[in-house]
Order: C-alpha cells, then structure tokens, then sequence
C-alpha cells in the first residue's frame, strides 16, 4: 500500500483535500492550527491502494511548534512514499522555501498549489509548467474546496515514479556555507530520516532535534566545536537569507501578473475586526447575540424546556417507563433503567433532552464564526490581554475551544510553542473555562436573575485574569513571540458548517453519554447496597459550608464524574424551585470552576503528565470551594439582591 503525506503550512487546504482523496471527514476551518493530531484513511486513487496522512501544520522543517515536532517525527520515522506539499496560491514566495527543504532532504515530493480561484481573483497567474520544470517535481494546481484540480493530483499519487536525484531542484549556497555543510556532512553516519546534506544544513541552523539525537552518539563530541562555531559565524541568518534569494528568482521565473491592491469589503471588515474599539464593540456583539441569546436564550432556554418539559416529560418518558414497566419484571431492574437514578431517566434523558440542545447550538455558531476566519483576528485582537497571563494571542484558539469541550481545547494547546504556555492554558482551561453543556445550563439557570448572571460573569473573569497572572509568575520561563497566520474573511458554506456540527456532536455525544450511563449505574448500585447516603453524608459538610441545600450534595457528586453532569443535576433543582437566587449564583460559581470530567483529566494527564494534572486538581478544588465561601461571604455585606 501506497503511503502518502499531506504536509504544508496551516490553513492551506490540507484536510479539504485529505477529504477529497478519501472521501472521510476531518475538521476544516479557516484558521490555522485546525489539525493537532495525524489522521489516517485508506483510499484507492486511478486503482492503486493508497494510505493517505493528514498531519498538522508545519512551516519549515526546524519545527517551533510541537504540532510541526510531529509533522517532522512522522516524515522521518515513516518515510511516505510520497510527500504532497500543499501551498496557497496566494503565498507561494513564503511558502517555496519548505518545497525546498523537502526535496532537499530526499523525500519524493508532489506540489500542490491550492486556492488559485482566490489567487486568479488577486490578479496573480502562476505557470505551472515552468514551476515543475524549475523543481524537477510534479506540480498540481487545485480549487479544493470546488474540488477542481483533484482527479490530476490522484494520477499523480497513483503514477508517481521518484524522478532521477539530479533532474530535482538543487540549493547551491555560497561557497563558505557549501564548505560547513561538506564538513558536517562527512561526518555523520546516517542523516536521521533526512539526507546527510540536509540533516547538515539543519545542524548550521541550531536545530535542537537533530543535536539532542546526535548529541548520544559519539558524532556529537566531533560535531560540536563545529556546530557551536557556525553559530558564532550566525550562518543560521545566511542560510534564511540564501534560500529566499532561490525562492525569489524562482518565484520571478514563474508568477505572471500583478496583484490587485484594491482593498475588498471583506478585507474592510477584516481590518477593523483588528482594531482595538470597533473590534472590541464586535466582541460584544458576536457574545451577546451569538452566544447569550442563541445559545443562552434560544438553545439553552427554548429548545432544552420544549424537549425536556413537552416532549419527554409529556411523551417520551411515560411511554417508556410503561414499555419497561411492562417488559421488565424485576423492581431492580426497573430502577435500573426508570428510577431516581436510572440509565433512561437520568442518564439519556440529562443527555439528549438537556445537554444536547446546548452543544448543538453552540456547535453551530462556533462552525459559523472558525469559517468565516474570525477567530484569527480575535487572537490578534486579546493578543495585548493575554500578555498579562504570560501567553500570546495563539492561546485564544485552544481558550474559545474549551467553551465546546474541554477535551479538545487540552489537545490543541499543542499548537502553543513553549511548554510553559501549553501549562499555563491547560491550568486556566482546566480552573476557569465552562463547557458549552455547562455555559448554556448556567445561562439557562441565571436567566431570571440577571444581576446573578453579572456577578457570575465578573467573578470568573477575574478568577480567569488572576490565575493566569499568578501562574505566570510562578512558572518560570518566557513568553514566545506572536505570530499567526491571518487568512481571509469568507462567508462559510453551509455544508461544512452542518457537516462540522453534525460530525462534532456524534463525537460529542459518543464521550459523555457512556459516561453518563456509567456514573447512573454507579450511582443506582451505590443506592441499591446503601452506600450511597454515606457519600452523600460526607459532602453535606461542604454544601453546609457553602450555605447551600442537602440536596445539592448529589449535585456535587454527579460534577466529580463530569461538571456537565453536575449542572444538569442543578438545573433540575432550579425548575423546582429548591434553590433561592444567591444560592443558584454559588452553586453556579463552584461548579464552574469544578473539578474537569474523567475524559479532560485523562487527557491532561497525558499531555501534561501525571504531577502536574494533580497538582492542578488540588488548585482546582481549593479555588472552586473557597470562590464558594468567599462570593456567600460578599453577598451578605453588598446591598445586592439576586
């Protein structure tokens, strides 16, 4: 089988053509850093079995980033039979040099340059032709998204044939750095998944992969005087400079035409999305009608009471709890499934009828507002804001993810650039960042107490700033320079804003509803042997403290399995009537900045590691509970009525 690897900058276009060649979906957006982790699929291209990669993005072989880290591993360690590099028309002089790289470290390359409908627009023609004769590679000019250009590339991957090594590009540096590389290259036995003369260049460039491996053996005792003297010699500078100077003369020799500067609608709006007060004011707008009336209102408010209240209250729940009434004999089986905490009752009905709803909703507005390329402009725009948390604007995106699902947020924060950030985003992720379940259920819940709502949004955001503040100064280290792909504003099509919906809440409802039904089947034996007053004996002393109801111990309970679950179970008291309103704006703050779910702990633990995902619950616990304390204690001296 046929191994072939999609590779190239963010937001080219990678995964709308992995979807093209394999007809399986993974997630587009139009902003970079969508891919975090590899995706495979098998397909046959013009009858020839093909294993087609999608791997995250990558600007350069020397990786930054630890999603570039694993492009690279993976093109070492596998060796594809064939590297598709993919481009953006539009940026073909920035984007050359990894072409470059590429075919410099022997692996067979095809060049795709995609988005030429975008680039046709802008006025630039470029001749492929005479690209592909200049590179003595394969190159494909494609529209994926109109899937134009793809069935050439699919002969390309079914036919390829590795073109003789001297028919293929060839980088000639000066003479001094030709004699470093000829040097270093003389003594390395093997160029660690590159040619020697590339793993060479990468080492004058102070590339920290290839000196750690090196670094083991005995070539690094040779090799180090000589590397630590091209650093003196800053060749690292030469080289960058050298190799865009190829790039121009063949970006020269190929692009026909001149760029149109008349500024569009699109880019209009796009530029002021970036300044500080219209962009500000757009914030607003998109949180309040995006997020506090659609999700809030519309999806946590009106479809969770017609679903909940009309149609399983009136319809789907007394038909079912007959059909089992009538099917299952036993009483224990009974309250398995129908009971107090029963797998129908508790467990697919908080799931379908309550959390559903909510991420539905949320889902949706997220897909809309990632494809037209907002998000972008948004990290550019709190990039000053999350200075003062020790990070750059890139965080925003792995931040504004976690209001979908915490999961996904950790596993992006892979896209951070120092290990530093990534701890600092997964701590202020796992503390202050509510789910969309969770955020809708609480806006659903404060709703008839608008200034509660206020407090609740004012205290987490201060909580938010003051963690990240404080773990900023603990943690030691610096805070990397900001740089982000901005792509262009587009009006997203509506087939892969329900495609992304549809495909995320699947994935969605395929990690919380076994976790659901598993925590009503604990909590329903736990019932059954009398153990269960007991656990809920030992949390009352906190609910106690918190000046909160008996009953809110169950509560807390269902949020130690997961904090959706926990909300749910408190919306329930809520619609009874069993809570006053400062008493829901506690319960609402503490389960906020509750312990993560089972599957965000999993995944911190192994993107962070074991220590530090329990030193961060312990932080957690502590802050949740005392924020508790201390926002009862305020209560009782501000002249405030909730």
């Amino acid at each position: 089988m046929r191994k072939v690897a999609l590779v190239g900058s963010p937001n080219v276009g990678k995964s709308v053509i992995f979807n093209c060649l394999t007809g399986r979906y993974t997630t587009v957006s139009n902003y970079p850093g969508t891919t975090v982790e590899i995706a495979r699929s098998n397909s046959t291209c013009c009858g020839i079995a093909c294993e087609i990669i999608d791997t995250p993005g990558m600007y350069s072989l020397m990786p930054i980033t630890e999603e570039e880290s694993v492009t690279r591993r993976l093109l070492c360690t596998e060796k594809p039979d064939l590297v598709i590099h993919v481009i953006d028309a539009k940026h073909i002089r920035r984007m050359l040099p990894l072409t470059l790289q590429l075919i410099e470290a022997g692996f067979p390359v095809c060049l795709t340059i995609n988005m030429m409908d975008e680039a046709k627009q802008l006025g630039i023609r470029i001749d492929i032709t005479a690209l592909a004769g200049i590179l003595g590679i394969p190159v494909v000019a494609t529209e994926a998204l109109h899937k134009k250009g793809i069935e050439g590339l699919k002969k390309y991957v079914a036919a390829y044939e590795l073109i003789p090594s001297e028919k293929r590009y060839y980088r000639q540096f000066s003479e001094t750095i030709e004699e470093e590389i000829s040097h270093i290259s003389a003594h390395l036995s093997h160029g660690y998944g590159l040619s020697l003369r590339m793993a060479a260049i990468l080492l004058l460039q102070q590339d920290t992969i290839l000196q750690e491996e090196i670094g083991r053996g005995n070539e690094g005792k040779v090799l180090a005087d000589q590397i630590k003297k091209a650093a003196g010699s800053k060749l690292f500078y030469r080289i960058t400079a050298e190799e865009y100077d190829m790039v121009n003369t063949i970006v020269s020799a190929v692009l026909k035409g001149k760029t149109h500067t008349v500024l569009s609608v699109g880019d209009s709006l796009g530029k002021w999305t970036r300044e500080p007060f219209i962009g500000g004011v757009l914030v607003c707008i998109v949180l309040y009608f995006g997020f506090y009336e659609f999700v809030g209102k519309f999806g946590a408010g009106f479809l969770v009471d017609y679903i909940d209240n009309i149609l399983f209250k009136q319809y789907i729940t007394p038909m079912a709890t007959n059909m089992i009434y009538h099917l299952v004999p036993w009483d224990w089986g009974r309250s398995l499934l129908v009971g107090e905490y029963g797998i129908f009752s508790m467990g697919i009905r908080y799931t379908l009828a309550i959390i559903l709803p909510i991420v539905g909703t949320f889902f949706f507005m997220f897909s809309i507002l990632e494809d037209c390329g907002y998000l972008p402009r948004l990290a550019m725009l709190v990039d000053g804001m999350f200075k003062f948390l020790g990070l750059n604007g890139r965080a925003v995106i792995p931040i504004i993810l976690g209001f979908g699902c915490g999961t996904m947020a950790v596993i992006v924060t892979r896209t951070l650039e120092t290990k530093r950030e990534r701890l600092l985003a997964t701590f202020l992720l796992s503390l202050t960042i509510p789910c969309s379940a969770q955020l809708g259920m609480v806006l659903a819940i404060l709703s008839s107490h608008p200034v509660g709502f206020f407090v609740w949004s004012i205290y987490i955001l201060i909580i938010f700033l003051l963690a990240g503040w404080l773990s900023a100064k603990v943690i030691p280290g610096e805070r990397s320079s900001f740089y982000l792909e901005i792509p262009p504003l587009r009006i997203p099509a509506y087939s892969n804003v329900l495609t992304k919906v549809y495909t995320r809440i699947i994935w969605y409802l395929a990690e919380i509803l076994p976790v659901f039904i598993i925590t009503s089947i604990i909590l329903w034996v736990f019932e059954r042997i009398g153990f269960l007053p007991y656990i809920i004996q030992t949390i009352i002393p906190v609910t106690a403290l918190l000046q909160l109801p008996e009953s809110m111990a169950a509560v807390f309970l269902l949020g130690f399995f997961r904090r959706d679950y926990g909300t749910a179970g408190l919306y329930d008291l809520c619609r009874l009537g069993v809570l006053s309103g400062q008493q829901l704006l506690v319960a609402s703050i503490v389960l906020t900045l509750f312990v993560p779910c089972i599957a965000q702990m999993a995944v911190m633990s192994r993107e962070r590691g074991g220590v530090a995902s329990l030193l961060m619950l312990i932080l957690i616990m502590t802050v949740s509970i005392a924020s508790g304390i201390f926002v009862n204690w305020l209560l009782c001296f501000l002249p405030v009525s909730i």
